[in-house]
């Protein structure tokens, strides 16, 4: 929370006014910011200053390991992330390769799982990964990126969290993961769960032992219409973080890819203030 908190001052306090082209609104914005996770001692980092809806930015990463690209498989996980993306995205409603109500397109977890090359030939990014984990492999090139310039026109969002990378040293587990963009109030608390979850999980189904998750935000902004209900936010006192459980029975890629759901994921002691609605822009 501390590290959270820091930030949004900062940003608040040094951060420069850029005009946003996308959303038409202004944003306070910082470049650089450098987060990380204690992952090995279970320091679940989740905001404590307002209610977080956690359970969303787990399902979200769930959808994203099964490389889904339509909103309503999002929402029979749990959550309603990805509604506004695909369905109220002017841009995208209008993009030829749209097939129809809730698609998404090819982004995020699509490229992680079916990267196509350019002799035509299907990538599963991620179970490379966790094969090569399994058998204790680093070849320092355990990376998971859902960044391809070459299909942008064919999905309704450039990833924002576009890269997470995998370092094993003997049976000790590290993730560094890279965001290009990040709408502090809104989903920065969903990145930091995610970026936790995900070294949590993949440690847990390859057998090795979690250590820290770094997070690096290049551009780190807060939307005009959000300063003031931020400033309300930072003024609350934290409260202690929770811890994150997560069922022992997951295993395997494969368990992730079928039966796994929110009721596998269990937060303990989470203690926050009340909710903040702040304003989304598409």
């Amino acid at each position: 929370m501390n590290q959270y908190l820091e930030l949004c001052k900062k940003i608040i306090n040094d951060g420069q006014w850029v005009e946003n082209k996308r959303t038409n609104k202004k944003c306070l914005t910082l470049i650089n910011a450098d987060l990380q996770y204690d992952v090995e001692n279970n320091v679940f980092p989740i905001i404590t200053t307002r209610k977080s809806f956690w359970k969303s930015a787990i399902a979200e990463l769930l959808g994203y390991i099964r490389g889904y690209d339509n909103a309503a498989d999002f929402r029979k996980l749990g959550t309603k992330s990805w509604d506004a993306n695909a369905n109220d995205n002017s841009v995208w409603l209008s993009n030829p390769n749209r097939k129809g109500l809730d698609d998404m397109g090819r982004v995020y977890g699509v490229q992680g799982r079916s990267w196509v090359n350019s002799d035509g030939c299907v990538i599963d990014q991620l179970k490379k990964i966790i094969n090569n984990l399994n058998s204790g492999i680093d070849d320092r090139g355990e990376i998971l990126t859902f960044y391809n310039p070459g299909e942008f026109d064919k999905g309704c969002l450039r990833p924002c969290m576009h890269t997470h990378t995998f370092s094993l040293i003997n049976e000790d587990l590290y993730l560094t993961s890279y965001q290009r963009s990040c709408d502090v109030p809104l989903g920065l608390n969903f990145n930091q769960i995610q970026v936790f979850t995900l070294l949590k999980l993949v440690a847990q189904i390859t057998r090795k032992k979690p250590k820290t998750a770094y997070h690096k935000i290049v551009n780190a902004h807060i939307y005009e219409d959000q300063i003031d209900l931020m400033k309300v936010q930072i003024e609350r006192k934290p409260f202690q973080s929770p811890s994150l459980n997560i069922n022992p029975d997951i295993k395997s890629l494969e368990d992730l890819e079928s039966w796994v759901t929110l009721d596998d994921f269990e937060v303990i002691g989470y203690e926050h203030h009340d909710a903040i609605k702040y304003p989304f822009s598409v």
